[in-house]
């Protein structure tokens, strides 16, 4: 497996937005956007909403792919100003492909996954997709693969999916022909509190009672975006010049890598977006913020504006 840029630099972002559209705050001087939806725990007996809490959105830039120079590639590109893309599905909520075929269709689904944490009991983890059917006692934590191939044309397009592509073995492999650019390849990670709740339903018998803040209580709508903000010249050069093994940026030392600004942790965490809509998205809700029915599925979820919503 190929290194990854300050071998696996690990960017934090608290996650103390609701929804998706999410702020992001990086130890680097950059600032990005990035978002996931949130968790909330639906009380089996009153049927209300409470958001769960996470430990904030670990965000991993990872040299992967045939095109890094590790796997005897030209490099990887950084990505262009005004660049976008999403990974996942918020409408999913069933499986659709067969595991493992390799389209880009089953590797989107295979993008989105999670493990159930049990290493405080003597309760054996878990992986999965969809969502666990236990307690997850030691927190549940939820990844995302994004995709690491771009048609080296458009920073993006109308489904914020089409102008990038997964890597063929997802985590490494081939980009396609019709998304020939290799770039730093992202991995999300996100990791909620769900034990919080466990004195308050019954895993034999009630059904896993959290659901994303999308109206998915499947956990198949659970995707991520990103928005680039990074200043690329910087972020071209730190990919080029600092994962060098004979010095500290071979071993994982953001500072050592003189393209990037490191800010402390305290003040990159007041980097903050305001919310574009006033509405409440904490404490015990009724419904989930937004126009976001309970749907089921196996079906695509029907998306909803305020003119159609059926709440």
């Amino acid at each position: 497996m190929a290194p990854a840029i300050l071998p696996e630099t690990v960017l934090m972002i608290l996650s103390v937005l609701p929804v998706v559209r999410r702020a992001l705050s990086l130890r680097t001087n950059q600032i990005i956007i990035s978002g996931f939806p949130k968790l909330y725990f639906q009380d089996p007996n009153t049927k209300l909403f409470e958001p769960v809490g996470n430990g904030g959105l670990l965000v991993y830039y990872q040299n992967r792919g045939n095109g890094d120079v590790t796997n005897g590639g030209p490099g990887l590109k950084a990505f262009p100003p005004g660049f976008k893309m999403l990974s996942g599905n918020p409408v999913a909520r069933s499986q659709k492909y067969t595991p493992g075929e390799g389209s880009q269709g089953e590797l989107r689904e295979r993008a989105v996954f999670w493990s159930c944490l049990r290493y405080t009991n003597s309760n054996p983890g878990y992986d999965g997709s969809g969502f666990p059917t236990t307690d997850c006692e030691a927190g549940f934590n939820a990844r995302i693969h994004m995709p690491a191939c771009w048609d080296g044309v458009n920073v993006d397009s109308a489904d914020h999916m089409s102008h990038v592509a997964y890597l063929s073995q997802l985590d490494n492999g081939v980009c396609p022909s019709t998304h020939p650019v290799y770039m730093m390849k992202l991995f999300y990670e996100v990791t909620w509190d769900v034990h919080a709740f466990a004195s308050r339903w019954n895993p034999p018998v009630d059904k896993w009672p959290f659901v994303y803040s999308t109206g998915d209580p499947t956990g198949y709508s659970w995707h991520g975006d990103f928005q680039n903000g990074w200043d690329t010249s910087a972020l071209q050069n730190a990919i080029n010049k600092c994962n060098n093994p004979n010095d500290q940026t071979g071993q994982g030392v953001t500072e050592a890598c003189s393209y990037l600004t490191v800010v402390d942790a305290d003040v990159a965490n007041q980097c903050k977006i305001s919310p574009a809509i006033n509405e409440q998205t904490d404490g015990v809700l009724s419904r989930l913020p937004g126009c976001n029915p309970i749907q089921t599925g196996p079906g695509d979820a029907t998306l909803y504006s305020d003119s159609d919503c059926p709440l």
